[in-house]
Parts: C-alpha cells; structure tokens; sequence
C-alpha cells in the first residue's frame, strides 16, 4: 500500500504498464517518473473514508473525555466542526457530526456551495472564515504544491477558544513552527494527528496532554477499509489491461 514507486523500480520493471496505490493518497508513487517510463499510475478514491472520518471523531471523543481518565470531559453535540476541503472523507464526517448533533461548516474552492448544502453542510467563503467560526476543524486535503504548509499560524490562531485541530490528512499539509507558536500562546489548543509530527520529542516534551498522535498512520486501517481498497485495485487494473480505463489515473 505504501511502497515507494520511484525510479529504481520502474529502470527494473521492463514489462510494468499500471501501477495503483490502494488508497487516495498517492505521494508514495514518483508520477513524474512513471510517466517517463510510460507506466499508468492510479489511485482508489473512496475506498477508505468512512475509516479514516470514524478515527477522526475517534480522536475527538478520546480528547473531549480527557482520554476517559476520570475526570470530567466535554460533548461534542452543539459544538462547531469545520472541514477543510469537501471531498469523501468530509461528506462521512458530515453525516457523522449530524448524528452527535454538531454544527458542520466547510470549505473548499472546488466543490459547488450546492453540493455543500446537499449533504447538510454550511459552506464558507474563506479559509479564514472557516477557522474562525469553528472550535474543531478536521483537514482532508492531499499534500502537494499548494497544500504542504497552508496550515499556519494566521490560520490556527484565528480558532475560537478550547480549539481543537484535527489532521488525519498528511503532516506536511501542516507549518510546525507555526503550530508550535500557537501551542506557546493558547494553553487551550490541542491538536489531534494520525501521523506523528516532525517535531514530535517538543510536543512531549512542552506540552504533554494537548495532543495525540497515532503510533502510525492508521486512518486506513480496518479490515473493511483494506478489503475495499485491494478490489478497487485489482478491478482498476482488470479494466486497465482489458479495455483500457483510465479512469482513476493520477499522472498524464
């Protein structure tokens, strides 16, 4: 799933036409280099999000109970979440948010202000106005040449109090330093990641209980999220070979 498909592989895969990562993100695969060795490089959209948006409400329940520790929490019903970027995983989440009874808003420059509503959401004309409405946001945005580091300071500190800034997207998509200046200024943000930061020994060290990070990228990980996303592979590669469906193809 997460093997790297770079240069030496495809010099010593003569006869290789497809390649699919089974899973949306696809920063694993060198599609510059794919390309140059003709070889069709695809992803599987879809397959893991209701997954990846349960581990993140996962990670906010754990947090708004104080990781059951005894002492009481808070409840995530009335609460504001913000989506950045609307895409699978966000519509899960929206669905999910509706049932504890939260107040869902959402950005994203792509998707229609229709299509938004459609699925219950309150859209937002800004990144800025987003952050500044929400007391949780969750990112789901790839990390690419716009993305890795957007996630800033101005961003982060325009959050509400008692903020809480969800990442089971890419690390890179965050600014570290920014987020660590907003971790010295608000004793009140915390910051919940299923992968481990860069700078993970200063969280620990710093600011111990405002933050978890999964021991390893889990937001794929269930048998049910698995099993769809090696189908979805392997029929890509079926359609690719017998009729040559490039429908999921990620590099041209």
């Amino acid at each position: 799933r997460s093997d790297i498909v770079n240069t030496e592989v495809l010099d010593a895969a003569k006869k290789l036409r497809i390649v699919v990562r089974a899973g949306a993100g696809y920063d694993n695969l060198d599609l510059p280099a794919c390309t140059a060795h003709n070889v069709v490089a695809m992803n599987t959209p879809g397959q893991n999000s209701n997954a990846v948006a349960e581990l993140a409400f996962e990670m906010m329940l754990y947090q708004a109970r104080g990781g059951f520790a005894g002492k009481s929490g808070t409840e995530l019903r009335g609460k504001t979440l913000g989506l950045h970027a609307f895409g699978n995983v966000s519509r899960y989440m929206a669905e999910i948010a509706r049932g504890f009874g939260m107040n869902v808003f959402a950005f994203d420059p792509f998707v229609s202000v229709e299509a938004m509503a459609g699925s219950g959401v309150k859209p937002c004309k800004t990144p800025e106005d987003l952050y500044s409405t929400c007391q949780y946001v969750s990112l789901h945005m790839p990390a690419n040449d716009l993305t890795k580091k957007s996630i800033g300071y101005d961003l982060m500190s325009r959050m509400p109090e008692d903020a809480v800034l969800v990442n089971t997207a890419r690390k890179e998509v965050i600014d570290e330093e920014g987020l660590l200046k907003v971790f010295s200024e608000r004793s009140d943000f915390k910051y919940l990641s299923d992968v481990e930061p860069d700078l993970k020994t200063v969280f620990a060290e710093k600011y111990p209980g405002r933050f978890i990070f999964t021991a390893k990228k889990m937001g794929a990980q269930t048998e049910e999220a698995n099993i769809n996303a090696g189908i979805a592979a392997a029929n890509q590669i079926v359609a690719f070979l017998k009729y040559g469906d490039r429908k999921f193809q990620v590099n041209k």
